[in-house]
């Protein structure tokens, strides 16, 4: 059957450079079929936090809180703002600490614009710490 080509000797091409074992095995290893899966699958699995209701006696003293820091804008008071920053890829979030100083709270898009350049949505706000509060809260 192979009588006629068994007994030729080994081809050595006079145009191609002899290649490695290493870079022959290369063609035969395995690729990535699912290409993103392996990501997909650690999105899925990263936790995310739920949002917190608040009643309306807290939405009440964080509106409080804010008419004080309204107030004391001129002074530079450090504040710290704890709000619920959503999720960008999938449903829920965490909630976040900003501190800082705040250049002005806009009422009318119920933003609070910090001094370097963050905005945090009033309606997000769980907390507000600031040493002008004293005893107050």
């Amino acid at each position: 059957m192979y009588e006629d080509i068994i007994n030729l000797p080994h081809h050595v091409s006079s145009t191609r450079p002899h290649m490695s074992a290493i870079d022959r095995a290369a063609q035969f290893s395995p690729f990535a079929a699912l290409t993103g899966y392996d990501s997909s699958i650690k999105e899925s699995a990263r936790l995310t936090g739920t949002r917190v209701e608040l009643d309306d006696s807290q939405k009440e003293d964080i509106s409080d809180k804010l008419r004080i820091v309204t107030e004391c804008l001129d002074a530079d008071t450090e504040i710290s703002i704890t709000f619920f920053l959503p999720d960008a890829k999938k449903a829920g979030g965490e909630y976040v600490t900003a501190s800082g100083t705040v250049k002005k709270i806009d009422e009318y898009e119920r933003m609070i614009v910090m001094n370097d350049g963050r905005l945090i949505p009033i309606d997000e706000v769980i907390d507000v710490d600031c040493d002008a509060f004293g005893e107050l809260f």
